[in-house]
């Protein structure tokens, strides 16, 4: 019988994941840096990740996306996965958390 798992607990352990993965510029992951826009997961636990990137120009343009991907489909009880890349709202340093301006010496 398979357990049933909550979509708010399949978010808490998305957003773990996302808190795991930095940006290879930027000593912050991606979560914290801001980068992640929204975190969507349906009943059939499908998860959608709307992210955006420092930079249209960003060098890990192609592998960033592609890694949050791979490691969201890992999380146990995800049935799949997709990320949307925008640049609407652009990226600004406004969007950091207080821990990443911490670390980066911004405060």
């Amino acid at each position: 019988m398979e357990q049933e798992i909550d979509t708010a607990q399949l978010g808490e352990e998305i957003v773990k994941v996302l808190k795991g993965i930095y940006d290879p510029e930027i000593p912050v992951d991606i979560y914290e840096l801001g980068l992640i826009y929204d975190v969507m997961v349906n009943t059939d636990h499908e998860v959608k990740i709307l992210m955006t990137l420092t930079s249209p120009n960003c060098p890990v343009a192609e592998s960033l996306p592609q890694e949050v991907q791979d490691k969201i489909k890992k999380i146990e009880g995800v049935k799949d996965a997709e990320v949307e890349i925008t640049f609407d709202p652009p990226w600004t340093r406004d969007l950091m958390s207080e821990e990443a301006k911490l670390e980066l010496g911004m405060l």
